[in-house]
């Protein structure tokens, strides 16, 4: 079509300037020269729009695979969710299980235990817990040579030792001590032999 545009062109030309055949033969081969180049350079283009053509098909195949590959993704999460859901419940019950196992043994030996307590006690009576051992109080009479010593928070058996220059086994025999760990503060105690540091 743009062949015989041009065509017609150069005829209308040519009866206008009605000039020699030579410069119309001339004319011709100059268009024909142009025309042979646009052609050429639309072939070039047709080919590039191919390739663009062909490009896109191809990305359009790719994208309709990920959907796809999306889709499966989908449907592989929802299943490792229902494998999860399903442990977790399983895994509930097997512990509430073992819970109400280990419940049901602690009732067995707790009932056997109390079975056993009340066989041993008369009927009607509960073991009283033994009374804690009283502390040691110092001897009606003070030994000879001794004098008294009040005992100090924070005070132990060595500490007063220190300070009276008393012997700890001394002091021991002196108050009668069962237990020399347990002194209380405010207690009175026997301190033979001491020095002028005593209380």
């Amino acid at each position: 079509m743009f062949l015989r545009v041009l065509l017609a062109g150069a005829l209308a030309s040519g009866a206008v300037a009605q000039t020699s055949p030579q410069v119309e033969l001339a004319n011709l081969r100059e268009d024909v020269r142009g025309l042979t180049q646009r052609v050429g350079e639309l072939a070039l283009r047709v080919e590039q729009l191919e390739r663009e053509n062909t490009e896109l098909r191809a990305k359009s195949g790719a994208t309709q695979k990920s959907y796809a590959t999306v889709a499966q993704l989908r449907e592989a999460v929802a299943d490792v969710q229902r494998t999860l859901e399903a442990s977790i419940s399983s895994s509930k019950n097997e512990t509430l299980e073992r819970v109400a196992t280990q419940m049901a043994n602690l009732a067995k030996q707790t009932n056997a235990a109390l079975d056993s307590l009340a066989r041993t006690q008369p009927a009607g009576r509960v073991a009283a817990a033994p009374p804690p051992p009283a502390p040691a109080t110092p001897p009606e009479a003070p030994p000879k040579d001794s004098t008294s010593y009040v005992v100090q928070k924070g005070d132990t058996l060595a500490l007063i030792a220190k300070k009276t220059g008393a012997k700890q086994q001394d002091i021991i025999n002196a108050n009668k001590l069962t237990d020399p760990s347990r002194i209380l503060a405010g207690q009175t105690l026997f301190i033979p032999n001491a020095n002028s540091g005593a209380k």
